[in-house]
């Protein structure tokens, strides 16, 4: 058997603090090359805010988040981008007066990497975004404005990609060709961490998932033995808001 590649991404003992409030408290985990890792767990359990500070928009307190053996913590979101680094969002925000192309050029042409190279049409297209190239970001409906900010997080060719609740809102069928989507971007290389509230996109997708709850790791391991474990259960079950 060959060896375990080395993590690309690694969190140790991460801390964030808003006041008195412990949104992050301890968490570590790492991600591999072509890895899909999900972060699972109730509303307020940390899940976005652990995204938030491994992209820059926060951060952290305490622990640290290296990328390639290197520690980011606390480096400027357009700064991590040009390492290889990037996120989409809850509600995507995209240049609602430019064009679908344009919006995606932007990124290509501020964000992206040095010396990697993007193809506009096939990236639209592999997105089912090439019949509105042309039109305003404004006209778009949500499911395209979620495959808009998609598409202009890989316009800047990241090595590791941040997907925070990618699939609400999609129908079964816009489920299933964004998980295989994720799928073939994760058999290209890519690392992907997965933040979901829907556990059978979650289960189709990811390769491990992270368990958080309260801002700790309480799980980590495959779907399939997290929803025997007592603590997962009993946090997802016994909560008042649901997963």
């Amino acid at each position: 058997m060959s060896p375990e590649p080395a993590p690309l991404l690694r969190v140790d003992s991460l801390l964030k603090r808003f006041g008195g409030f412990h949104a992050l408290d301890g968490v570590s985990f790492h991600v591999l090359p072509g890895e899909i890792l999900g972060l699972v767990g109730p509303n307020g359990s940390g899940k976005t805010t652990c995204i938030n500070v491994i992209t820059g928009l926060y951060r952290p307190d305490g622990g640290s988040v290296q990328f390639e053996g290197r520690s980011i913590g606390g480096l400027a979101s357009h700064r991590l981008v040009h390492q290889g680094i990037n996120r989409t969002f809850q509600v995507p925000k995209p240049f609602l007066t430019l064009t679908v192309r344009e919006n995606v050029e932007v990124a290509a042409t501020y964000g992206r990497r040095a010396g990697a190279d993007l193809d506009l049409r096939a990236l639209l297209a592999s997105l089912e975004l090439d019949a509105a190239a042309d039109k305003p970001a404004s006209e778009l409906n949500s499911v395209q404005q979620k495959m808009l900010d998609l598409a202009r997080a890989l316009a800047t060719r990241p090595r590791l990609l941040c997907v925070d609740e990618l699939a609400a809102g999609l129908n079964p069928t816009e489920l299933d060709r964004v998980a295989e989507r994720l799928r073939e971007l994760a058999r290209s290389g890519i690392a992907l961490l997965v933040v979901e509230h829907l556990m059978g996109f979650i289960d189709h997708v990811t390769d491990r998932v992270i368990v958080l709850n309260a801002g700790k790791e309480i799980f980590e391991g495959v779907l399939a033995d997290a929803v025997r474990d007592t603590q997962v259960v009993e946090v997802f079950l016994g909560a008042e808001h649901d997963a």
